[in-house]
């Protein structure tokens, strides 16, 4: 056995340090292997793998390079490379490395996983899960693979079978962050409530603890809790989208603050420029915007179809910017360059978000709206736009953005959407010809047991009535149809209406007499169109941003009677207003009146309120 030279053991002193996750020093030993020894392959990909942990990116690939110079077979050091290419946005280079470190070691898993992330992130979701399911054909119990094919499963909307992959996971491991949370939302998609409460309760008690056990956006519909929101949205964005200094500091714009003397320049940032509940909400407001004062951009990272509204956003920016295929690092300094002076995100962590954008500080000024009713507890967004129905006085120290209140409601509408022509009968959309019919067009899986109990009470107060609901799950619609059975309710009285196109949906509206609301996650846009096609909307407010917004649109109409304080209260007037038709044609009467003339629908008057606390936000 040879002798082992000092370079050797320096190194070996370095990797003790690694594996103690002493990475500085490490760095030192392994800095001191290479100075006496600069052909030191394993110092050099050790270095990277150090370096890479400290988020020193581009060090780390200099150094994974020259290993690779060395060992140009090495597939290790093609896997990290990749890694680090893809943190440092290179995504196709990234999918180049590990695409080399699968041919050269076939039976190595971790590249095929790493690899499903790119091809994910990409939209490639079927190619993503064969890279998953090769990875656990090499390494079955490889809590990783599961974990990402449980998630990628969820944002394909498959919950049946995104569920068993993130229960695996979490047998294996059951400290990987933020399953319980995503597993718990899976099954209320399918709205499977087995085990609710304690899995609830252990949900809350550890994110109360500090525990990353959900990320924010799984329990928007779940917990009434201002505070384990706020909470659980600070620990997802320290743990997945940190503050990234990457492009330094933002240089000053050399732009006049007075606003005579220039136009704000506003970024709006989305992947729902099309058709899209965001659109149907926010085109008109793009439209109104007063072009003297104020440059419009849009930054679409999602769909490019080009249909209506797309066609009708494009129309209605100064500019349209197609960012899809740029790195979120790319897009913030795309937005630096063009010297965005307030950057709106349109999606926070709904669905298809690109938060790392705002993580790299694209604009002095960085402001969540609209398309997600939380903090996002990111220290780089400075403003959240609501009003002081959503978050009173009393509640603002839940948020860690700043808060501007818009006077009346802080949700935009476009007087501009169209009802479909078509006059349904009850026959046609499946409903009985006589009776009642309480209707609820919200996701299912804003669902509740609470509010699904409270609905199955008013209906068997009400003789004859139906529930009108929206789903194109069977297994969702089989497991309500269920419960409404264990709670003594015919389960023929729920009714699901499938998707359809919006002109149509609008129109089918008219057919229901009350829309009943979720609790803790009420209706938002699904409000908007039942308020704006004249069908009343009764809520039941909660202490969250969600839990409000119905609250929040029915104040704005002037219609504070259809706000019940309490469950048992919001109970009572369904049933009275299903019982008593002259009340209910009065509630009917005053919401035509009052949609023609409140705040609400007035699209001109929120566009001048809105572009004064942008003046203000701008100082």
């Amino acid at each position: 056995m040879p002798t082992p030279t000092l370079a050797d053991i320096k190194f070996q002193e370095g990797d003790a340090l690694y594996q103690q996750h002493r990475l500085a020093e490490a760095i030192a030993c392994y800095d001191q292997t290479l100075a006496l020894d600069s052909g030191h392959m394993m110092a050099l990909y050790m270095r990277g793998a150090a370096l890479f942990q400290l988020r020193h990116l581009d060090a780390a690939a200099d150094s994974l390079h020259a290993a690779l110079r060395l060992a140009p077979d090495y597939a290790p050091a093609h896997n990290i490379l990749g890694v680090v290419l893809s943190g440092l946005g290179h995504s196709e280079a990234a999918l180049e490395s590990y695409n080399t470190a699968i041919r050269l070691k076939p039976i190595f898993a971790s590249p095929y996983i790493n690899r499903s992330l790119i091809l994910r992130h990409q939209g490639r979701f079927e190619e993503s899960l064969a890279s998953l399911d090769r990875a656990l054909a090499l390494a079955p119990n490889n809590p990783n693979a599961h974990s990402n094919r449980g998630s990628l499963l969820t944002e394909m909307n498959q919950p049946a079978a995104a569920i068993p992959s993130l229960t695996r996971a979490l047998q294996i491991n059951p400290a990987m962050p933020f399953l319980p949370g995503i597993r718990v939302l899976n099954k209320m998609f399918l709205c499977d409530w087995s085990n609710f409460d304690a899995e609830l309760a252990d949900l809350s008690a550890r994110i109360a603890r500090g525990e990353p056990a959900a990320p924010t956006w799984s329990l928007v519909g779940l917990l009434d809790s201002a505070d384990l929101q706020r909470k659980a949205a600070e620990i997802w964005t320290a743990m997945e989208c940190p503050e990234n200094p990457a492009l330094g500091p933002l240089p000053a714009h050399p732009r006049p603050k007075d606003i005579s003397q220039g136009r704000i320049r506003l970024g709006y940032y989305s992947a729902d420029f099309h058709r899209h509940a965001t659109a149907y909400l926010i085109a008109e407001l793009f439209e109104c915007h007063d072009r003297s004062k104020f440059e419009v951009i849009a930054f679409s990272f999602g769909p490019q179809n080009g249909d209506d509204m797309q066609k009708r956003i494009i129309a209605a920016c100064d500019r349209y910017v197609d960012v899809t295929t740029r790195t979120d690092r790319e897009v913030a300094a795309l937005s630096r360059e063009m010297e965005i002076d307030i950057a709106v995100d349109l999606k926070g962590l709904s669905g298809g978000h690109r938060l790392g954008i705002f993580a790299h500080r694209a604009a002095p000024i960085q402001v969540a709206y609209l398309g997600y009713p939380c903090t996002l507890g990111a220290p780089y967004i400075d403003y959240l736009i609501a009003d002081n129905t959503i978050i009173p006085d009393a509640s603002r120290h839940f948020y860690t953005e700043k808060i501007v209140n818009l006077p009346n409601s802080y949700q935009v509408n476009d007087r501009k959407r169209k009802v479909g022509d078509q006059v349904f009968t009850r026959t046609e959309l499946g409903l009985p010809d006589s009776g009642f019919v309480f209707c609820c067009f919200n996701n299912h899986y804003k669902i509740t047991p609470a509010t699904f109990n409270a609905w199955m009470r008013i209906l068997k107060a009400v003789e004859g009535s139906v529930l009108w609901l929206l789903s194109e799950d069977p297994a969702a619609a089989a497991n309500l149809r269920r419960e409404a059975q264990t709670r003594g309710v015919d389960p023929s009285r729920l009714v699901f209406a499938g998707r359809t196109q919006p002109e149509e949906h609008l129109a089918r509206h008219q057919v229901a007499d009350l829309f009943l609301d979720t609790l803790p996650y009420n209706a938002h846009t699904t409000a908007s169109d039942a308020l704006w096609v004249g069908l009343p909307v009764l809520t039941c407010p909660g202490e969250t941003f969600p839990s409000r917004v119905a609250a929040s649109l029915l104040t704005a109409l002037d219609m504070p009677e259809m706000i019940a304080p309490a469950m048992a209260a919001y109970e009572a007037l369904a049933v009275q207003l299903a019982k008593e038709p002259e009340r209910l044609a009065a509630v009917r009467q005053k919401l035509a009146r009052n949609r023609a003339t409140s705040p609400l629908f007035d699209t001109d008057l929120f566009t001048r309120n809105i572009e004064a606390a942008y003046i203000e936000m701008r100082g």
